[in-house]
């Protein structure tokens, strides 16, 4: 008799999910993080001084809420979110920031002759709620949204450069669009970028984007905690460099990326030659700083929002987005800002404030982008250098150090383009399982892909707990 029923490999999102999901299930699970801590893409820490709370990557987390795999568990974990009041918010040179708020209904009204066609297809794929949100995170699975779906599919399947001209008449609301639908780390000339941008937009009205309090760190350690509870064994410091290593288990469940998986398993050729094609998406370049006061906004309405989206126009973000696709440094990058404290103060000394933000380019890129990035930042914040404690950067080389997971800084865990989106990371029907008996894939490398909603981990493990029934 195997001394465990399940062993899961590595501790992100998709990991904790996957050995939670056997744990409920009676099953007895062994957890092996390589790192010191647990928690991969949820990780917190002091990057630059005493006090100063820092996400190393993840903070802001509509997916969780959303994810049919956490939203009912959260609440039994006692997860705790902190909801700043404006969702977001994207600066504009010639004009103040657009705004997008909790209210569908407020952010319309805000956009003047576009705040009909934004309620019509973003305030629409809010209002069709998690029925469409269980249809997309499980996209090989029956629609359970199937009207919802095709409404959104006849729009999301747009490049989102076309879907932003096509919906929106000012350039405001097509730029906030392109905020959006930037997260994606795809040339948003691409087909399926609408739908991101859709997506995350819809998500801030029906769900928000809060971050957890204390933490993204916290939450990884509350379904740590929860799995100890329920008896799995965790052992963090413990890097996996061959299958063969492992105790003997019924099931396996890795939290790996393709790459990783090829270095520690002896597969069949025709299986590895498919794996040595997953295309890997852009880096990302992160830097954090410490900050001795809020950002010194233009706009003084973006102080309330928590992500905030730089880049300017449609135009100027689509550039931005087609060079790093092209393999080159964009001179004025797409920049993802989170001012965290705005909705959590906790994370740093009374009146200081945490900040992070990072901008896309080439996989592997050794280029500096620090002074690209606060160069974007004062430019729709004038002196906000002149805040600036200490500061912490992060280039894709130490992205990957940090979460070997993230291959050449690609956080996302492959390339989202309209090929990998459903072959995840080989075409099949069940593309979690391998061709080693027992043995899953079930990181963000397979589908629904990147965020924060552990169903790579969901998906891989009630596939697994269905494939021993029916061994058995």
């Amino acid at each position: 008799m195997s001394e465990y029923d399940a062993i899961v490999v590595g501790s992100g999102p998709n990991g904790l999910v996957a050995a939670l999901t056997m744990a409920e299930a009676g099953r007895r699970v062994l957890l092996l993080e390589g790192a010191e801590t647990f928690g991969g893409g949820l990780r917190s820490a002091e990057l630059t001084l005493p006090g100063f709370t820092h996400d190393v990557c993840a903070t802001v987390l509509p997916l969780s809420l959303a994810s049919p795999a956490l939203r009912d568990r959260l609440p039994d974990l006692a997860v705790e979110f902190a909801y700043p009041e404006v969702s977001a918010a994207h600066p504009l040179d010639d004009g103040p920031a657009v705004l997008i708020h909790r209210d569908p209904a407020e952010t319309a009204a805000a956009l003047g002759q576009d705040g009909r066609a934004w309620q019509a297809t973003v305030g629409a794929t809010a209002r069709a709620g998690f029925p469409l949100i269980d249809t997309l995170l499980s996209p090989l699975g029956p629609p359970k949204a199937p009207v919802a779906a095709l409404r959104y599919g006849a729009l999301a399947a747009l490049p989102a450069t076309v879907l932003a001209r096509s919906l929106f008449r000012t350039a405001p609301a097509r730029a906030a669009f392109a905020g959006m639908a930037a997260h994606a780390m795809l040339d948003l000339r691409h087909p399926i970028t609408g739908g991101y941008g859709l997506l995350l937009a819809a998500m801030a009205h029906s769900v928000g984007w809060p971050v957890v309090r204390g933490g993204s760190q916290v939450m990884a350690d509350l379904m740590v905690e929860r799995l100890r509870k329920l008896g799995a064994e965790t052992v963090s410091g413990h890097r996996v460099t061959s299958l063969r290593e492992l105790p003997p288990a019924g099931t396996v469940l890795l939290d790996l990326t393709p790459r990783q998986f090829l270095a520690v398993a002896d597969l069949p050729p025709g299986y590895a030659r498919r794996l040595s094609r997953f295309r890997q998406g852009p880096g990302v370049f992160k830097v954090d700083w410490a900050l001795d006061g809020p950002v010194p906004w233009r706009d003084p309405r973006i102080s309330a929002a928590a992500t905030v989206h730089l880049g300017g126009t449609l135009a100027e973000i689509a550039a931005s987005e087609t060079a790093t696709a092209n393999g080159r440094i964009a001179a004025n990058p797409y920049v993802l800002v989170v001012q965290p404290c705005v909705a959590d103060p906790t994370r740093a000394p009374e009146g200081r404030q945490t900040l992070w933000a990072y901008c896309h380019v080439p996989n592997g890129s050794d280029h500096d982008m620090t002074s690209h990035i606060e160069a974007q930042i004062e430019r729709f914040a004038p002196g906000f250098r002149d805040r600036v404690l200490a500061r912490h950067v992060m280039s894709p080389a130490a992205m990957e150090s940090h979460n070997p997971n993230y291959v050449g800084g690609d956080i996302g865990g492959g390339s989202a383009e309209i090929t990998q989106f459903f072959g995840r990371p080989v075409h099949a029907l069940k593309p979690w399982r391998t061709p080693l008996d027992g043995v899953y894939l079930c990181s963000s490398s397979t589908p629904p892909g990147a965020g924060v909603h552990g169903m790579g981990g969901h998906h891989a493990a009630t596939l697994a707990l269905r494939d021993r029934r029916h061994r058995r």
